[in-house]
């Protein structure tokens, strides 16, 4: 299958309409789909925004018309419970005309905490994304259902509006134990870093369909400009999953990040109006084994980037990736 190419709606930087602008947007620009994260919290006080994903997705499903949809990625247990993601996914399915791909992963106490729920180790975390997942496919399979697992309970409960063909399950992996997880209870894979060991580890694993990951550059008309706006809005990117999933506010975020330097960002991404070093940001992910590229603008003129993207660089991109 041809690498499709994705374009990041970052629902921390923007408030809830312009996010369904940028869709429509996007779709216009030629991407094959859109990635929205699921959060509550943003990461950073700069950020400022973080509004609720599927009321987002509701609105792009009903003004779009071929975009793909994809949470980047959902946590299906603590702040929700799988039930509700089961009704969620297969609601956001209809409403899309069969457009949506469910992105699952273990969740960040960023968004997790506020339930007032104990944050668990990252091995409990994946017992409990094993048992989500298979609550939302025993929903999905139609008729009432009962479940008791070590971590999750469902009692009597239906998923009434199905859509014809199911979502996939994309599960996210930032190390090879979650890879096994995607590769035996997923459809596909999602990572966020040029890693082919976590595609081998999901291979093993039986995995056998698609792979996701996001491409970060920041485009502007000169370097420091898109190093600054980078540096500002990106700068958590640069802290590791293990961090990434461990923090519960932006004001640890903003600390863990206190010494992150905008030469640091420079190096981590492709910054500036070369469209050549954003193609070859783009083709290091897809040499590792990915054929979903979602492509995350961390730049300050999210219009301009489209223009660029519709003109030249999706096009430049596909050409490489094949």
């Amino acid at each position: 299958m041809a690498t499709r190419i994705g374009f990041k709606l970052m629902a921390e930087t923007f408030d809830p309409k312009e996010i369904v602008r940028q869709a429509v947007a996007a779709e216009r620009a030629g991407f094959d789909f859109v990635e929205i994260s699921d959060h509550y919290h943003p990461w950073l006080y700069s950020h400022k925004h973080s509004g609720f994903a599927w009321s987002m997705l509701a609105a792009i499903a009903v003004q779009t018309e071929t975009l793909g949809l994809a949470t980047g990625v959902t946590c299906p247990f603590i702040r929700y419970h799988p039930a509700i993601i089961a009704q969620a996914a297969a609601t956001t399915a209809l409403l899309s005309d069969g457009r949506f791909t469910l992105g699952l992963g273990s969740g960040e106490r960023l968004n997790e905490h506020v339930t007032g729920a104990t944050w668990p180790s990252a091995h409990i975390r994946h017992e409990m994304l094993r048992e989500a997942i298979e609550v939302i496919r025993l929903l999905w399979s139609g008729g009432y259902h009962t479940y008791q697992g070590k971590h999750i309970t469902l009692d009597d409960a239906r998923v009434f509006d199905l859509p014809d063909e199911l979502p996939e399950i994309v599960v996210a992996a930032g190390g090879t134990n979650a890879a096994e997880i995607a590769g035996r209870s997923g459809d596909g894979l999602f990572t966020t870093e040029p890693d082919a060991d976590l595609i081998a580890a999901y291979r093993d694993a039986g995995g056998t369909g698609a792979r996701y990951t996001e491409v970060p550059m920041a485009w502007a008309d000169d370097v420091d400009t898109a190093v600054a706006s980078a540096h500002e809005k990106f700068r958590f990117g640069l802290t590791g999953w293990k961090v990434q999933s461990e923090l519960p506010n932006p004001i640890n975020f903003e600390a863990a990040t206190s010494l992150v330097r905008p030469s640091d960002v420079a190096d981590a991404m492709s910054c500036g109006p070369d469209i050549d070093a954003h193609v070859a940001s783009a083709k290091e992910f897809a040499d590792a084994g990915f054929d979903h590229l979602t492509l995350l603008n961390a730049g300050p003129d999210v219009d301009a980037f489209l223009a660029v993207c519709e003109s030249d660089l999706i096009g430049k991109i596909r050409s490489v990736a094949g």
